[in-house]
């Protein structure tokens, strides 16, 4: 069964868009890069020295804790600390998903690997088919405002300023580039309702083997 990508720009939707996939195919396996950044740099000794080295030892609490919102903040600023930050985590991120890929090649189920950063780290390589979660830039900025419970310093973020979200967005390959590149492309403009329709439409692509035609 084939390997998809999903990825799209922050607050452009890829989070429910995956959850309607999961709802109209609960067998498929799936994996979610911002959980396996939050485990790598809350379990992962070796992530943890390196993030200590590359941003100080005080970027984690006396209790073992990564300061979000400080690292948050240092990576908004500097695209120097933005990269070594990266290349902490996306290597790792890439092996993981990479080998999860092929270990399901042979499965009866659809392998979905939700990667936020896709196309920046060549991962599209590494698909059948690539999804693109779209939206205008409008109401990405918009969203990205609103957010107020996740506390991934990337790309998950908490409530910020307007100059804060057109930071994070600009530091991100832009939307358009991305939906450029892509087998499918979904428009989350107008709601769950119109996204999860169009997740009900690929889904009956798919599933109906036709997935190897763009």
């Amino acid at each position: 069964m084939p390997a998809i990508g999903i990825t799209g720009g922050i607050a452009t939707g890829k989070t429910t868009f995956c959850r309607f996939l999961r709802e109209l195919m609960p067998t498929s396996l799936f994996f979610d890069a911002d959980k396996a950044a939050r485990l790598l740099t809350d379990s992962d000794a070796e992530v943890q020295m390196a993030i200590r080295q590359a941003f100080g030892r005080d970027i984690y609490s006396e209790s073992g804790h990564l300061k979000r919102t400080e690292l948050r903040a240092i990576i908004l600023t500097s695209a120097a600390k933005r990269e070594a930050l990266e290349k902490i985590l996306h290597p790792r991120i890439r092996s993981q998903w990479s080998a999860e890929a092929q270990r399901y090649r042979n499965s009866s189920d659809f392998f979905f690997a939700d990667i936020p950063l896709l196309y920046e780290t060549g991962g599209e390589s590494l698909c059948d088919r690539v999804v693109v979660v779209a939206c205008s830039e409008q109401v990405q900025l918009r969203r990205l405002m609103q957010r107020g419970s996740s506390s991934e310093p990337s790309p998950g973020i908490q409530s910020v300023s307007e100059a804060e979200a057109i930071k994070t967005i600009q530091a991100q390959m832009p939307v358009q580039e991305k939906a450029s590149r892509a087998d499918h492309v979904v428009w989350n403009n107008d709601g769950e309702r119109v996204l999860a329709a169009q997740a009900a439409d690929l889904v009956r692509l798919w599933t109906a083997n036709s997935w190897t035609q763009k």
